[in-house]
């Protein structure tokens, strides 16, 4: 049925379904703009923050690009103290604006912006990430900067190192050859760590040579054409240690038994080795102690260092050295009166041996089977035991002497002669005319001559005569010059006053042993 109605002075014609359609739609816009203002006046009244602000045109609905952010904030409205007479009901669940509008799929024709909400400070949003890659796009090619390690193994070359590490053999030219210092870095070892830092586009910047725990060598790129080289040391910790023993079979196994490292033992071997014969004048009993440094590396003990005082009681007999470092730089161990323990001569050109036949003037001949003088001390050793000058001078004869087999003969000062005889080989450069040091090898044992078994032939002559190497009085050695004394006094004092307080605990212990 079709209805008559006027507007504006005309007659128009309604079709009813069409007027039904227009009365729940208008229904349905009511309810709408009823719903968001009871949710608006619920989120007002219990203070809530985050309510949106209020939206003055009540018809106008969020555009669907809510993911979009506008060109202008919206202000946050301030929010109201609530009654205090008025009791708030529970509120219940909030439905938006938004999702009624979504439910409804009601598109308005002109969209409004929606109010921007501040995230919390350490939020991190798409947009913030696909702004800040946009703003820097180095960022999103290059590669940061990096080290790259190689240990040295057997058989490795810089070449080989520097192909594995993508390095070409051009840079190792120009790094080798830039200076002197560089240069030291062919010097590679197996074992050693080799680290080489890359900038962020994939060029060399820096070379480390981790050469052992201490020192290292780096190098690094100072402009387009030159490098920098320096060698690096790292801090060690000097600290101050003591030992003490008492001798029961041999001063290398009681020397262990106190704690002393195998170089320990030889370094108090050298330092008394003008006082005492350890292979022919150790008994039991006799006794050491030491001051010591051990040395340290980040809190780690590294190794053992220098004695730095030491005394040995031989037979009843004190002896005692102390280290000391003159202003020229020259070290050496002295006694407490100044005089410089290394003497003209030592007493034992071999170390550790076994004296099998002593300086006598009746001896029955092993290989010649009569009686006749033996001029000198035997000591049987290995093979190849090295043997050392026992005094600094000119190497008279070398080479192939009758019942001497090879024998190394050797002049000091004048009126002093040493022979060792007997020898398997000859050292390295030694040769007639040639200049040796004290303590320098000049042979090894061996059996050659009118020997029966492995064992060195040592004599000892002044002015021609054969003396007792092992009681002959040796030259002693010039004291420190008196301008040295008041300093070596002030170093060496602390350091014997350490020897009295180990001594005194060594006899206290004894006695507390004995009750």
């Amino acid at each position: 049925m079709i209805h008559d109605y006027k507007v504006s002075g005309q007659i128009r014609r309604q079709n009813p379904r069409h007027r039904g359609f227009r009365h729940w739609l208008a229904v349905a816009v009511s309810v709408l703009i009823a719903l968001g203002v009871t949710i608006r006046f619920v989120d007002l009244a219990e203070g809530r923050p985050d309510a949106p602000p209020p939206v003055s045109n009540a018809l106008a609905l969020p555009s669907p690009g809510l993911g979009q952010a506008s060109q202008e904030a919206v202000p946050e409205p301030t929010t109201p103290e609530p009654a205090a007479t008025s009791p708030v009901a529970p509120a219940a669940p909030k439905v938006t604006q938004v999702a009624m509008a979504e439910s409804f799929a009601i598109t308005p024709k002109t969209p409004v912006t929606p109010a921007i909400v501040a995230a919390p400070a350490d939020a991190v949003t798409d947009d913030a990430v696909s702004t800040d890659l946009a703003d820097n796009p180095a960022e999103t090619t290059e590669a940061p900067a990096h080290w790259v390690e190689h240990v040295v193994k057997k058989g490795d070359n810089l070449a080989s190192i520097f192909k594995e590490l993508g390095l070409s053999a051009t840079l190792l030219h120009r790094i080798t050859h830039s200076s002197k210092t560089a240069a030291s870095l062919a010097s590679i070892r197996p074992g050693q760590h080799l680290r080489v830092r890359l900038d962020d586009q994939g060029e060399f910047a820096e070379l480390v040579l981790q050469r052992d725990r201490l020192t290292s060598l780096r190098i690094q790129t100072q402009d387009e054409d030159g490098f920098s080289a320096e060698e690096e040391r790292k801090d060690v910790d000097h600290r101050v240690a003591s030992a003490s023993g008492v001798i029961e079979s041999s001063l290398f196994i009681d020397g262990q038994k106190a704690g002393l490292s195998d170089g320990q033992i030889m370094e108090l071997a050298a330092i008394f080795g003008w006082d005492i014969d350890f292979a022919l004048e150790l008994r039991a009993g006799d006794q050491f102690s030491l001051v010591y440094e051990d040395l340290y590396l980040d809190g780690e003990r590294l190794r053992s260092g220098n004695i730095l005082a030491a005394e040995f009681v031989n037979r009843g007999t004190v002896y005692r050295a102390v280290r000391f470092e003159s202003p020229d730089g020259t070290v050496g161990y002295y006694d407490p009166d100044g005089h410089n323990k290394r003497r003209a001569f030592i007493r034992t050109p071999v170390k550790f041996a076994r004296i099998s036949s002593g300086f006598t003037t009746h001896r029955w001949h092993p290989v010649l089977k009569k009686w006749r003088s033996h001029k000198g001390v035997d000591y049987a050793a290995p093979t190849g035991t090295p043997v050392k000058a026992t005094g600094a001078g000119r190497v008279s004869f070398k080479g192939w002497k009758g019942g001497y087999g090879r024998v190394v003969m050797i002049e000091h000062a004048g009126k002093y002669m040493t022979v060792y005889g007997h020898l398997s080989r000859f050292a390295g450069k030694i040769a007639a005319g040639t200049r040796v040091k004290q303590g320098q090898v000049i042979g090894y044992v061996g059996q050659s001559g009118l020997a029966t078994g492995p064992h060195l032939h040592y004599e000892f002559r002044v002015a021609g005569v054969h003396r007792n190497p092992l009681t002959v009085k040796l030259p002693k050695s010039l004291p420190l010059p008196d301008a040295q004394m008041a300093a070596f006094r002030r170093a060496t004092t602390p350091l014997l006053a350490r020897l009295d307080d180990i001594n005194r605990t060594m006899v206290a212990n004894a006695e507390q042993s004995a009750n």
